[in-house]
């Protein structure tokens, strides 16, 4: 097992995921990755296998890297802006959460939680 804290940008994380599963020769389906979901309301936290990118650049940059869009997720919700506007949906996941802090914490330690037990489920041969 390891874990890869990619040090790029998340539109860029597919140039150091891919490398990374090669050189450790990971096969795809036991590679997990976090990220952000603005199709799921604050605070949702789901797990799934493949699926769209749905427009989000970190994960179209996963599937460039990994040759693939079949890797094991963990989707966060941060919920979704009103408006559909590249540049205000963009401003909106890359700015600060609007929710009180506890709430976020609250979602950061659901999410580590789904995390751990998705590595333990696959651990014991899901």
């Amino acid at each position: 097992m390891a874990l890869l804290q990619p040090l790029t940008f998340m539109n860029e994380s597919g140039n150091s995921v891919g490398p990374a599963r090669g050189s450790l020769k990971v096969p795809l389906d036991r590679v997990v990755v976090i990220h952000d979901e603005i199709d799921l309301p604050f605070g949702e936290v789901q797990t799934r296998i493949g699926g769209g990118l749905a427009g989000h650049n970190g994960l179209k940059s996963l599937k460039r890297g990994l040759g693939d869009a079949e890797f094991r997720r963990v989707r966060v919700g941060v919920g979704r802006p009103d408006s559909t506007d590249p540049e205000v949906v963009s401003a909106y996941v890359l700015g600060r959460f609007r929710e009180p802090k506890a709430e976020v914490e609250a979602l950061i330690a659901d999410a580590a939680r789904e995390t751990e037990n998705l590595v333990e489920r696959l651990g014991s041969g899901e």
